[in-house]
């Protein structure tokens, strides 16, 4: 049966192309969670040579919750985005930009002050 054109799809059809970038996008910010989370898990289990455990934990634990924030955000960024480009609309800002920039820096300062101080 042929289709008229006044007929409109159940759903846009969104260019495959852009919802495999969104993909590969999701799966890029959860590989980012997961080398967090291991580098937590490394802090933790392997600098003994941190002057305090505090410190160590205080690092390990910063990981591993940016890990989880990561993971969070990015599959609700995914979502937002699958929709956004389903209904034709602008794309929604990331927050996980500012988030990992934020993170990284606070992880980043406390390994400086536990290596100064060991």
């Amino acid at each position: 049966m042929m289709r008229t054109t006044t007929e409109q799809p159940a759903e846009p059809l969104v260019d495959y192309r852009f919802t495999l970038a969104n993909e590969r996008t999701f799966l890029a910010w959860i590989r980012t969670a997961l080398g967090l989370l291991a580098g937590g898990v490394a802090v933790q289990t392997l600098a003994d040579q941190f002057a305090t455990s505090s410190l160590r934990r205080i690092t390990a634990t910063a990981c591993a919750t940016l890990a989880m924030v990561i993971a969070a955000v990015a599959h609700r960024q995914w979502r937002r985005v699958q929709a956004a480009m389903t209904r034709g609309a602008a794309l929604p800002n990331s927050a996980l930009i500012p988030v990992v920039a934020v993170g990284v820096t606070v992880v980043a300062g406390t390994a400086a002050v536990a290596v100064l101080v060991a």
